[in-house]
C-alpha cells in the first residue's frame, strides 16, 4: 500500500499517492505558510503528523490519505485548512472484499538461501529464542503466589545457570467468577495452555487455589497437557496453603534448574520465526515509516519461511477489503469478515474504537479516526498473501502472512500472539510506547526522530530515519529483519534491559463475570 520509497526532508508535507486530497506535514507547519509543490497556503498552524487538505473538498466527499477513504468532509473545505475529528464525519462505508482478486503467490527461498539465527532447538523440533521457567495461575487468586515463587530467584540465585534468563510468573484477573463453559473459559484455556507449552519455557508450574472455575485438572485435560518433569501442579488447598505452596514452588524451580541450564545456541533457519506485529501509541507517522518498513521486514521474512502474525481486529476496520483481495482463498477471506462482524455486534453502542473514536494519545499524533489508524495498522503484515485467520490464542500452525483475532489493547493482543506460539514481538510506536513480553523479546520501532531521541532508553530502531530522508522504506526494512534475527539470537531488547515483561500477560477477559 505504501509506495513512498524515499522522502525528500525539504519538502515539509507529504503527498503520499497522486490522487489524494490530503498532505501529511512532516514538519510543524505555520499558520500562513505556502506548500510551494501545491501552490497553496495553510489557513491553520498544521501541527506534524496532522493533514492538510491539499484542494477544496465539498461537503460529504470522502477523503483520501494513500488513495484509501479514511473519512468524509463535515463541510465544504478549503485548500490550506487543518484536517482533523474538527471537520471530518465517521461513518461507514461500503467496501469491496473482492476475495483473492489481489492474490499472488510467494516465492519462498530454498533452504540453503534462507538467513539463519542462533536459537534454541528444543526436543520437539521447535525452537526458542528465549529459555524462561514460566509459573502460570489458573486463577487470580493464586496470582500472589506465582509471583512470590518468580520474586524469590534473584539475578544473584540464577547466577549458576547462566542460560536460564529468568523464572517469570503468569498471573492474570479471573479464572473465576465466571462462565464454566463456553468461549470466554475456553478462551482462557487455550491462552494458559499455549503459554505452558511455548517453546520459550523450558519449564513450567501451574498453580491453582483448588476451588475456583478453572479448575487446575479440567484446565490440562482440555490442554492435552500431563505432569512430568518439564511440567508441575500444585493446588494450594491441597498442599498447605500460601506459604508451604511458595516453598514447594521454589523447591520445584530448583529441580528444574539444571536441565533448563542445559541448553546450547544452535544455527537455525529464521523460518522457525514466528513474529507477533503490534502497534501502540500511533501517529500520524506510523503509516509513512515504522508500520511499512516493518511490513517490509515480514515480507522477507515470509519468504524465508517464516510467519508474520497481524491482529488486533478493531484496528483493521475499515481496511480490511485490503487484506481479503489478497487471500489466498474466499474461506480464509470470509473467516476474516466474519471476526470483523462479530466485533460490531461485540461493540454495539460502546464508546471504543472501532466505532470511531481512538485514544487521545492518537489524537494528537495526527489520527483522527479508527479508519485511518488502521490504513497504518494494517501495513505491518506486508504484502504478501493471507494464508490463515485465527481465533485468539489458537496455535499458528501455517507459515507466511496470517492474521490472529485480538483486541487492539497491545498487552492483551500480544498475550493472544504469544499464547498462539510467537517467538518475537515487533512493537511500532509514535507516541512512545514501555512494553515488554516476557517470554518472547519485544523489539520497539519508533516512527519519528523527535521521539526516538527523546525515548531513547526504550526504543530499538528509529524508522523516523524515513521520514529524514536518510533510508527508504526498503533500507529500513531490511535493517528491521537484521535487528530481529539478532536479537532472536539472544541480543537483548531494550525492554529486556529495562526488565520489563513481568505484568504485561494479559488473557482476553470476555464473557460475564458474575
Amino acid at each position: 500500500m505504501n509506495d513512498l520509497a524515499a522522502v525528500v526532508p525539504a519538502s515539509p508535507a507529504l503527498r503520499l499517492h497522486a490522487a489524494d486530497n490530503v498532505l501529511v506535514a512532516r514538519v510543524d507547519i505555520a499558520q500562513g505558510a505556502m506548500l510551494p509543490e501545491d501552490g497553496v497556503a495553510c489557513l491553520n498552524r498544521i501541527p506534524a503528523g496532522h493533514k492538510v487538505a491539499a484542494r477544496a473538498i465539498e461537503k460529504g466527499a470522502p477523503i483520501l490519505k494513500y488513495n484509501t477513504v479514511i473519512g468524509f468532509a463535515a463541510a465544504d473545505i478549503r485548500p490550506g485548512t487543518l484536517l482533523h475529528r474538527h471537520n471530518m464525519e465517521f461513518r461507514e462505508f461500503e467496501r469491496d472484499y473482492a476475495f483473492c482478486e489481489d492474490y499472488r503467490p510467494v516465492e519462498v527461498l530454498a533452504d540453503a538461501e534462507r538467513a539463519n539465527f542462533m536459537g534454541i532447538l528444543r526436543t520437539d523440533g521447535r525452537v526458542a529464542t528465549r529459555n524462561y521457567i514460566g509459573i502460570v495461575a489458573t486463577v487470580n487468586c493464586s496470582a500472589t503466589v506465582v509471583h512470590k515463587i518468580a520474586d524469590w530467584f534473584t539475578e544473584e540465585r540464577l547466577a549458576s545457570y547462566p542460560n536460564v534468563d529468568g523464572v517469570v510468573a503468569f498471573a492474570h484477573g479471573t479464572g473465576c467468577g465466571m462462565e464454566m463453559s463456553g468461549e470466554p473459559i475456553e478462551l482462557l484455556r487455550r491462552t494458559l495452555g499455549g503459554y505452558i507449552r511455548h517453546a520459550n519455557l523450558a519449564g513450567a508450574l501451574v498453580i491453582g487455589l483448588g476451588c475456583e472455575r478453572n479448575q487446575l485438572n479440567r484446565l490440562m485435560e482440555a490442554q492435552g497437557l500431563s505432569a512430568d518433569l518439564r511440567l508441575r501442579t500444585f493446588v494450594m488447598q491441597d498442599t498447605g496453603g500460601t506459604r508451604k505452596t511458595i516453598e514447594a514452588g521454589i523447591a520445584a524451580v530448583k529441580e528444574m534448574l539444571p536441565g533448563a541450564n542445559a541448553v546450547t545456541r544452535t544455527r537455525v533457519p529464521a523460518s522457525h520465526l514466528s513474529i507477533g506485529l503490534q502497534c501502540g501509541g500511533s501517529d500520524g507517522f506510523s503509516s509513512i515509516t515504522a508500520n511499512p518498513a516493518l511490513g517490509a521486514a515480514m515480507d522477507i521474512l515470509v519468504r524465508h519461511g517464516g510467519t508474520a502474525i497481524l491482529s488486533e481486529t478493531p484496528e483493521i476496520y475499515g481496511v480490511e477489503h485490503t487484506l481479503t483481495r489478497r487471500a489466498v482463498s474466499r474461506e480464509v477471506g470470509e473467516k476474516l469478515v466474519e471476526r470483523i462482524r462479530w466485533w460490531k455486534q461485540y461493540s454495539l453502542g460502546r464508546d471504543v474504537q472501532i466505532n470511531g473514536v481512538v485514544s487521545p494519545g492518537n489524537q494528537d499524533g495526527g489520527l483522527a479516526n479508527i479508519f485511518e489508524k488502521s490504513l497504518g495498522s494494517a501495513m505491518k503484515g506486508g504484502t504478501t498473501p493471507l494464508v490463515e485467520v485465527y481465533k485468539y490464542a489458537e496455535a499458528v500452525t501455517k507459515k507466511g502472512f496470517v492474521f490472529m483475532d485480538t483486541p487492539g489493547f497491545d498487552p492483551v493482543s500480544a498475550t493472544g500472539q504469544v499464547a498462539g506460539g510467537a517467538n518475537l514481538i515487533c512493537f511500532t510506536t509514535g507516541r512512545g510506547s514501555g512494553y515488554g513480553c516476557k517470554p518472547v523479546p519485544s523489539l520497539k520501532l519508533a516512527t519519528n526522530t523527535p521521539m526516538f531521541t527523546r525515548l531513547e532508553e526504550d526504543m530499538d530502531i528509529n524508522c523516523g530515519e524515513i521520514l529524514d530522508g536518510t533510508a527508504s522504506v526498503q533500507q529500513m526494512g531490511e535493517r528491521v529483519f537484521e535487528l530481529i534475527l539478532r536479537c532472536a539470537s539472544g541480543e537483548k531488547s531494550k525492554s529486556e534491559l529495562l526488565g520489563l515483561g513481568d505484568y504485561e500477560f494479559v488473557p482476553w477477559p470476555i464473557g460475564i463475570t458474575g
